[in-house]
């Protein structure tokens, strides 16, 4: 389907109903200007970045580290979007982050290179297809056979996420439980996307899928304005046949370099699908991994009346069954006392072998099956069930145990069929759960039905702990006062307690390996176990895991290719990369991002990359396999480097810029483009490309190399962006690493969890139409950085919606009516404060883009530039002046490029056709400024502050006079302002600036141990007076006056001469008739008026004269006639 024809096909999607816009006719103004430039950009190839020619710089006639010196460059990606669907708001906002890396590098002079390709591997678009296979077949083509019916409701249980001790699960249920509304088929999500009826038939080809989507994700890209070089996108999977031969190039280096390795290893699999199921497989389920058990063998030696009776004749005379419990902690198995089953669970009985038969939940059997722990592969064959109620009292052989006639079979409530094989060895001397259940069984013994004597077997010392003894479950359940199996919250933090002392600092003091640290002798019983055929190992999902095929996934033991992550150099390369100790490895700008990778770094290991279900590139070397989609998109950024020479549009039809074949990108031809080995007669003649084309793109790769920043949710990290970093290490050169990763955390919308069953939620597409886009990436920017959640508030991109009209506006009247306005020298008073206040902002904001913390960069170059000209602006009309010529045509050409990173399209509009500039603003480099003036930073703070007090001081007498309370004076007559200075400072504060002097740092501009501070004033006792004292000091010194100045009790300015220059605004604002501004004599008494209406000296001064200080004028009001 063609591009215009897709966008017909989403017509009728309605805008989002989050919020109701009342008028449009002001965003629709600012829309019609970002179509404009839109277009522009496009045809005028401005986002189009290429490295220097060879034509000009030589190929390696100089370094390539001296090229990008010499000529800066800036390479940023985001993960590509999976094209099962069209773009939303949390996709947007992970674009947004390196959409204003991109625009404020442009204004530091670099060249940007900003890429999106279009990801299509793996399951999702093959199961969606193959689900409307069977939809159609069911329904008829245009699924007129379909009766509507009520939505499936599905209940999701809260997931457990706990890594330690599983081996006793507990049920939680009740409010940690939700409900989720989902469509049943998958023609009704097609619906939902706005596809008409008559064209979903359509996708039940995947192959459809590539062709339907990428236009429009590019669509809406472009309409968010985004810096994009479109030449440069590719589908994935073989349908570009580059692309394909690209990532066939990577499988076969890294089974050279032996990353890929082949053999038997636990994998999350899908039965349904019968292939492993990787994280981009699942539609629940991401990041979990097997969970690896012992699961021991308890023969049983006699069986519960009940039991016995159910299963007669079901099992051979001479079979023998074991109950199968899993553990995690197989070097306490010499304390089992008893043996737990859930009374409610119902258990089946399996075939191991020709004698041998385990009993289990089905749940544990089906994995099982698929881990040669059956006879046959893939088959669980159940010969019984027996309900868990009627199995206590049975009697087991508990292997290791030093209860050698045997343990019972007993209760515990708590036990769940969805964890473990749902059957429970219990160690009341190491396990708290255990302790508790047994001393609860022994007192109700009756209440359960089992012989008190069955829960009283001896409890043995089998682990000596530093902090809690050789018992250290009975120690913790005392200490903690849990007295039944219900204290679940106390039981939780005893069992985290023992578990981690005992491993990490335990010493067996029983068994072979007596006298042993345990961290030591686990692994050596688990062997002893093994050796003896009394355990076996089992695996399963650490969670729930359901595959995009709907297919609850299990752990299969099976042959395959795999990636060897976690290999000990490998890793340690990768911990050293991302420790970046010398400053020349990879940055991560959040202390959280870099403990994540540690996190993940420490623990991932072997991964499998080939599956046979799905959209892919065949695996080199067994062509049966697909590579699967988060190994095919490890390092596909160097790809974008050359993608322009080799294709022409996505899918690699028409040749690009090159004139290659896909057929001639052999190996060796990307070795030598990635800089993996020089350019030799071999690889000319073998590829037949010729030397000048093969050196251009050995200079893109060397120009544009190494990737500068990649940005991805913080979700990825467990495995796209951990992979992403392992690969780049194993394949390229050192000097061709990444150099930064900045993940951010999910996007909320108005403050809520994004959710189509709920409404709350918003496509890219829908936020642009609503809002435009410059208002929507404002919005995305004021959302929030770093890795915590961020909120996307629709109030905030409406509400700039009428700012940026209202600025558009201001600036059109400042360059038409600039003539009106005043010209000549620029005043000492609100033109300095005004120009010293801009280029304190633009300098501010310059930090805050250089740290990519954007929300701050807008409030300093957008809301605080605003309110920086609103001041100016009063100011001057205050004083009976216009604003100055110059200075308003300075702020209208700072505030365009101080937005020109966040809102590109307003800040072109103004740069063009306001200020009349000869081209793009984007070619237009960050304003060089004056630093700031500490002294006119402090009179402007001086100035608001005052005036601001003042304000607000009459304001509170009319508040008062409003509720009938008496007033000094009456607010509507005519009245009279005596302000009150000092230059002398209390006694009592030099103590406190002694404190202040003795714990500032001015390196950092902050106070050392903060917290120390506060509980040193607090203990002087004056905390009242003296915290606002200290407040005040810190404020000046921050803001960069000299701490010479702010210590020594000395003002940065002259307090009289900017009061005097106050009085005319403050006269016009407070509808004064009078001012009188007095120098306050020591005592507050009496005091010389030195300016205002007044003159001579005054006596008996107001209780208020007394407290004024130097830089804090105290005042009263008063009528006059």
């Amino acid at each position: 389907m063609a591009a215009t024809s897709v966008s017909m096909a989403l017509e009728g999607l309605q805008v989002s109903k989050t919020k109701e816009l009342k008028g449009t006719e002001k965003r629709d103004s600012l829309i019609a200007i970002e179509k404009q430039y839109q277009v522009k950009w496009e045809q005028d190839g401005v986002f189009q970045s290429d490295a220097p020619s060879n034509a000009e710089i030589p190929l390696h006639s100089i370094s390539a580290a001296e090229l990008r010196s010499k000529y800066p460059k800036f390479f940023g990606t985001m993960a590509y979007p999976y094209m099962n669907g069209t773009l939303h708001v949390g996709h947007t906002f992970s674009v947004s982050k390196i959409e204003f890396n991109a625009g404020f590098a442009r204004m530091q002079g670099k060249r940007v290179l900003f890429p999106m390709g279009f990801h299509c591997t793996g399951m999702p678009i093959k199961a969606c297809a193959d689900k409307l296979v069977n939809e159609i077949a069911l329904f008829g083509r245009d699924f007129q056979g379909y009766e509507d019916d009520e939505p499936v409701v599905e209940e999701i249980p809260a997931a457990e996420t706990r890594r330690d001790d599983t081996t006793k699960i507990v049920s939680k249920k009740g409010k940690a439980a939700s409900k989720v509304v989902k469509m049943k088929y998958q023609f009704q999500i097609m619906q939902s996307l706005g596809i008409p009826i008559q064209e979903i038939h359509l996708f039940a080809d995947p192959q459809y899928w590539l062709e339907f989507f990428p236009p429009l994700c590019r669509r809406d890209l472009t309409n968010f304005g985004s810096r994009i070089d479109w030449r440069r996108s590719m589908v994935t999977t073989d349908a570009n046949p580059y692309y394909d031969a690209f990532v066939r190039w990577q499988m076969n280096r890294l089974k050279d370099l032996k990353k890929i390795k082949f053999g038997k290893r636990y994998t999350i699999y899908s039965i349904k699908d019968g292939q492993p199921c990787m994280d981009h497989d699942r539609s629940e389920g991401e990041a979990v991994g097997p969970q690896e058990y012992t699961a021991l063998k308890l023969k049983v030696l006699e069986w519960a009346p009940k039991a016995e009776e159910t299963l007669k004749g079901k099992i051979p005379s001479d079979g023998t069954v074991f109950m199968v419990p899993a553990t995690l902690r197989p070097e306490t198995m010499y304390g089992q006392t008893c043996c737990f089953v859930g009374p409610k669970i119902n258990y089946g009985i399996f075939k191991a072998s020709e004698k041998d038969y385990y009993l289990v939940t089905d749940r544990a059997a089906r994995n099982m099956a698929y881990q040669g722990v059956f006879a046959k592969e893939g088959v669980a064959e159940k010969v019984a069930e027996v309900q868990g109620s009627d199995l206590i009292g049975t009697l087991v052989n508990a292997p290791l145990s030093v209860h050698k006639d045997g343990v019972r079979v007993l209760p515990m409530e708590t036990v769940v069929p969805t964890k473990g094989t749902g059957v429970v060895t219990s160690v009341p001397s190491d396990s708290p759960d255990d302790f508790a259940t047994v001393a609860d069984l022994a007192k109700k013994a009756d209440y359960y039905g089992i012989k008190k004597e069955w829960a009283e077997l001896e409890i043995i010392s089998i682990i000596t702990t530093p902090s809690y003894g050789d018992r250290c479950a009975e120690f913790l359940v005392k200490k903690l006062k849990i007295s039944s199996p219900k204290d679940t919250k106390q039981l939780d933090e005893a069992k985290e307690l023992a578990y981690k002392e005992g491993f990490y600092q335990g010493v067996m003091n029983v068994g072979e390996f007596k006298g042993e640290k345990v961290e030591a002798a686990k692994p050596k019983v688990r062997q002893q176990l093994f050796d003896a055929g009394e355990a076996f190992a089992y695996s399963e999902p650490e969670r729930k895991v359901v595959s995009r095929s709907g297919d609850d996934c299990i752990v299969a033991l099976m042959d395959q290719w795999y990636l060897d992550y976690g290999e000990e150099s490998w890793k340690k390369t990768a911990l050293e990369w991302v420790a970046n100790t010398d400053g020349k490895g990879m940055e991560t700008f959040t202390n959280e991002t870099k403990n994540g990778f540690d996190g993940v770094l420490n623990w991932l290991n072997q991964w499998a990359c080939a599956r046979t279900y799905g959209l892919g590139s065949k695996l080199p070397w067994d062509p049966q396999f697909l590579v699967e989609s988060l190994s095919d998109s490890t390092i596909y950024m160097s790809y974008y480097t050359v993608a322009h020479i080799l294709q022409k549009d996505v899918f690699g039809r028409e040749k690009g810029t090159g004139n290659i074949g896909a057929e001639q990108m052999t190996d060796e031809v990307w070795d030598y483009i990635f800089c993996r080995r020089d350019l030799s007669d071999e690889i000319l003649s073998g590829s037949k490309i010729p030397k000048e084309t093969l050196e251009t793109m050995r200079r893109e790769f060397e120009y544009w190399y190494p990737l500068d920043l990649r940005v991805s949710g913080k979700d990825l990290i467990p495995n796209h962006l951990t992979f992403f970093l392992y690969i780049h290490l194993a394949i390229f050169p050192r000097e061709y690493w990444p150099k930064g990763i900045r993940a951010n955390g999910h996007l909320l919308l108005n403050g809520e969890k994004m959710s189509k069953s709920t409404g709350n939620f918003m496509t890219l597409n829908e936020m642009t139409r609503k809002y435009g886009a410059d208002a929507s990436r404002i919005a995305l920017a004021d959302a929030g950085d770093g890795v915590s959640d961020a909120n996307f508030d629709e109030d905030v991109a409406d509400n700039n919606v009428l700012r940026l009209y209202n600025l558009r506006l201001f600036c059109e009247e400042i360059a038409k009516d600039q003539d009106q306005l005043r010209t000549g020298e620029l005043n000492s008073f609100q033109d300095a404060l005004f120009d010293n206040e801009m280029n304190q902002l633009v300098n501010e904001s310059k930090g805050h883009f250089e740290a990519t913390n954007y929300k701050l960069a807008l409030k300093a170059g957008l809301y605080d530039f605003t309110n920086a000209r609103d001041f100016y602006r009063e100011a001057c009309n205050a004083a009976g002046v216009k604003m100055h010529q110059k200075l308003a045509l300075r702020y209208v050409e700072l505030q365009s490029l101080l937005l020109c990173v966040v809102a590109p399209h307003w800040s072109e509009y103004v740069w063009l056709e306001v200020l009349k500039k000869p081209e793009t603003i984007h070619n237009a480099r960050w304003p060089s400024v004056p630093p700031n003036d500490a002294a006119l930073a402090a009179a402007r703070e001086y100035v608001r502050n005052t005036a601001s007090n003042i304000n607000s001081a009459e304001a509170a007498q009319q508040k008062k006079k409003a509720k009938g309370k008496d007033i000094a004076f009456d607010p509507k007559k005519p009245k009279k302002l005596t302000v009150f200075v000092t230059d002398r400072f209390p006694a009592w504060q030099e103590k406190y600036i002694d404190l202040v002097r003795s714990v500032w740092d001015p390196a950092s501009k902050s106070v050392k141990e903060e917290k120390e501070l506060n509980v040193k004033i607090a203990k002087m006792g004056e905390m009242k007076k003296a915290m606002p004292f200290v407040q005040g000091l810190k404020r000046r010194l921050q803001v960069g006056e000299p701490a010479e100045k702010v210590l020594e009790r000395k003002l940065a300015f002259d307090e009289k001469v900017i009061l005097k220059q106050m009085v005319p605004g403050l006269k016009k604002t407070a509808g004064l008739k009078l001012v009188d501004l007095v120098l306050v004599e020591e005592g507050g008494k009496k005091g010389a008026i030195f300016g205002g209406d007044g003159e001579g000296v005054k006596e008996g001064l107001p209780p208020q004269a007394e407290s004024a200080v130097p830089g804090q004028p105290s005042f009263a009001f008063e009528n006059v006639e």
